[in-house]
């Protein structure tokens, strides 16, 4: 391979060193969009490597400044991910640097990483498992010194129709009422085969695969990113996450598990609400919850924050 030729930076055009005549004025973030990372997640004490899509930003706080090196920006993104995994102290170190690169135009800094988590899941009964995937996205800001991180992660989940549910019990009951009739001789043996039969169980009612979309604030405090921390209690809360291999034995205690677990969108969010307000790794939270009806062709929706004094808005 060829050395590469010499290179006077004296000599070489700056046109974004120059000053900037008109119009003037100061941008709120300035940076990149789209740049493809490989990054490391440490996940069981293992590293697991990613492919992130991040977005790299500072303010342009000097009015008489024509842009930033956005080369500055994405060569400490480069440098901070190779090699060691996303943590906490790393993505800090991160704001900063990039904070400093700009001392003369930015005065604030903000990175934000969205890649796919997979984690292999086991099947509910069988001794089988498969892969689940999470969007995940992680976020930092720098204002006033001052560092904010969050993590948000979307949970698929099935959900069964409480309403749904009682009206396919009632046409049940009248089915029953229709074949045990005061003539029909009526035996234990009799009603179990009949309810074994599609005579037996007429309706059903109507589920769907529905979905959480949750962002969190870490707590100041926070030493590490509590990522499959946070899919566990999410999963655990609602309790019927989707599954990845399944066997027969498998997908009936999927039944049996939404059956016992009935909820409307309300019920879902109530269920997170409760589960992060009492988890004090997270001082603020946002969860949107959608219902994918199979019934109509619209979605069923809820939102619910934390509802702290300058946290997330309830906003859709």
């Amino acid at each position: 391979m060829n050395n590469p030729r010499p290179v006077d930076l004296s000599v070489m055009p700056d046109i974004a060193g120059r000053p900037h005549l008109n119009p003037q004025g100061t941008l709120d973030w300035v940076g990149m969009s789209d740049i493809h990372q490989p990054i490391f997640i440490r996940d069981a004490g293992e590293d697991l490597r990613v492919q992130a899509n991040v977005q790299v930003y500072v303010n342009l706080d000097d009015p008489h400044a024509k842009g930033i090196h956005m080369s500055r920006l994405y060569l400490l993104l480069d440098q901070h991910a190779r090699g060691k995994p996303m943590s906490v102290a790393g993505l800090k170190g991160l704001l900063h640097a990039m904070q400093r690169s700009h001392l003369d135009l930015s005065t604030r800094a903000f990175v934000q990483f969205d890649f796919h988590y997979d984690v292999r899941q086991p099947a509910l009964l069988s001794d089988n498992e498969g892969w689940a995937s999470y969007p995940v996205t992680v976020k930092g800001t720098l204002v006033d010194g001052q560092v904010q991180l969050e993590l948000g992660v979307e949970v698929t989940y099935s959900s069964t129709c409480p309403c749904s549910a009682a009206l396919a019990r009632q046409l049940i009951q009248r089915a029953f009422e229709q074949r045990f009739n005061s003539d029909a001789e009526l035996t234990l043996d009799g009603i179990k085969e009949w309810l074994g039969t599609e005579q037996g169980v007429v309706a059903t009612p109507h589920s769907q695969r529905s979905y959480a979309k949750v962002k969190t604030r870490l707590a100041d405090d926070a030493d590490h990113l509590p990522l499959r921390a946070l899919i566990r209690r999410l999963e655990d809360a609602l309790g019927t996450p989707v599954q990845t291999a399944v066997k027969r034995e498998d997908e009936q205690e999927f039944a049996l598990r939404n059956g016992q677990n009935l909820m409307f969108c309300e019920d879902a969010g109530r269920k997170l609400q409760a589960a992060l307000n009492t988890d004090h790794r997270y001082s603020d939270f946002w969860v949107r919850i959608e219902h994918h009806e199979s019934l109509h062709a619209h979605n069923a929706v809820s939102i619910v924050t934390k509802g702290v004094a300058g946290g997330y808005l309830p906003i859709p």
